[in-house]
């Protein structure tokens, strides 16, 4: 899927381009590849907030037809993908040229930040992505100075607060793939998948028991309580968020 904010197919560093205090990122055009609708609908609002366009990608397909026809300013990809690892993307769209000022990884684990940059990110941001002031200078501080808007530069350390509705989809999207996983592909995915939203919602409990699941399948060992577990915890994460 690919959804987009903004206007254009085309992007370009104007000669000059003036930014209103608290919206350093005027002007330019970042592209979400992550399929979590939750940390995706964050995203979007830091960029509102900073004067950003974002346009999302949900997949590595869906990234390769949008870079196929836009050039963003900015690229942010998360690690781990429903069909792939980020860090070939990261890697595919270091190697374009012209390359795109700005590519970040972005991921739940600090301890991929290794494997972002040696894919050719210009740096990584941990989720969760809520803090304004964290997410601009994330940007700014690699930004080429000729993409740069003009003025005065203040970075407000606001922390935003998504919708409800995007974790709703999410848990969702894990409680249909936990309903129906007939191989461990699906099970690696859905463990990676499901700490991230559970560390971008501030859930220790479910982000323990994703990560148990994950290490549990990587050892080898039987996964039925892991996944009844979850499954558990999941149903019942929907039904408080169904109230919000």
């Amino acid at each position: 899927m690919l959804t987009e904010t903004g206007q254009g197919s085309q992007e370009h560093f104007p000669l000059w381009r003036a930014a209103m205090p608290g919206r350093p990122l005027t002007g330019l055009t970042v592209l979400m590849v992550e399929d979590s609708r939750f940390s995706s609908e964050a995203v979007r609002l830091l960029c509102l907030r900073s004067g950003a366009r974002i346009r999302r990608a949900d997949c590595l397909r869906s990234a390769a037809r949008h870079l196929q026809t836009y050039r963003p300013t900015v690229v942010l990809v998360d690690m781990g993908l429903p069909d792939g690892d980020g860090a070939s993307l990261i890697r595919q769209i270091a190697a374009t040229s012209p390359r795109v000022p700005v590519i970040l990884g972005i991921s739940g684990n600090p301890d991929l930040v290794d494997a972002a940059m040696a894919a050719g990110a210009d740096g990584f941001l941990e989720k969760p992505i809520e803090n304004l002031a964290v997410f601009q200078q994330a940007i700014l501080s690699v930004l080429p100075e000729a993409a740069r808007a003009t003025g005065l530069r203040v970075l407000p350390d606001d922390v935003i607060q998504p919708d409800p509705s995007g974790l709703r989809d999410d848990l969702a999207h894990v409680a249909e793939i936990l309903s129906n996983a007939q191989d461990t592909t699906e099970i690696d995915y859905i463990a990676r998948f499901l700490a991230g939203v559970a560390r971008s919602a501030h859930d220790k409990a479910l982000e323990q028991a994703a990560t148990a699941l994950a290490q549990d399948h990587q050892a080898g060992h039987a996964l039925a309580t892991d996944l009844a577990r979850i499954s558990g915890m999941v149903h019942d994460r929907l039904a408080r968020v169904a109230t919000l």
